[in-house]
C-alpha cells in the first residue's frame, strides 16, 4: 500500500520565521478592535434599515447585503485570530 505523505514529512514546505511576542499580541489586539468595531458599526447599518422603511429602497439591498455580510465576518473571523494570536499559533491542530 501506498504511504501516505504528511506536510512534516517535506522539509521546507511551509518555512517559519520566528515572530517577536510583542507583534503577536499587537495584531491580536488590532484585530480585535477592528472585529468589534465592524460587528458594532454593521449591526447598527442593519438595524436601521430595518428600523426605518424609507432606507428600503433597490439601492440599499446592496449596501444592506454587505453590512450582512462584513457583519457575519466580523463575528466569526476575529475572535478566530485574535486567539490564534494570543496563542501565537494556530489552536485547531492539523485537521483544523
Amino acid at each position: 500500500t501506498p504511504q501516505k505523505m504528511t506536510v512534516q514529512d517535506v522539509p521546507g514546505a511551509f518555512p517559519t520565521v520566528d515572530v517577536p511576542d510583542h507583534a503577536h499580541y499587537t495584531i491580536g489586539i488590532v484585530i480585535l478592535i477592528v472585529g468589534i468595531t465592524g460587528a458594532l458599526g454593521n449591526f447598527l447599518i442593519i438595524y436601521a434599515f430595518y428600523r426605518s422603511r424609507s432606507l428600503r429602497t433597490p439601492a440599499n439591498i446592496f449596501i444592506i447585503n454587505l453590512a450582512i455580510s462584513d457583519f457575519l465576518m466580523s463575528i466569526t473571523q476575529s475572535p478566530v485570530f485574535f486567539t490564534n494570536s494570543l496563542h501565537k499559533r494556530w489552536i485547531f491542530g492539523e485537521k483544523g
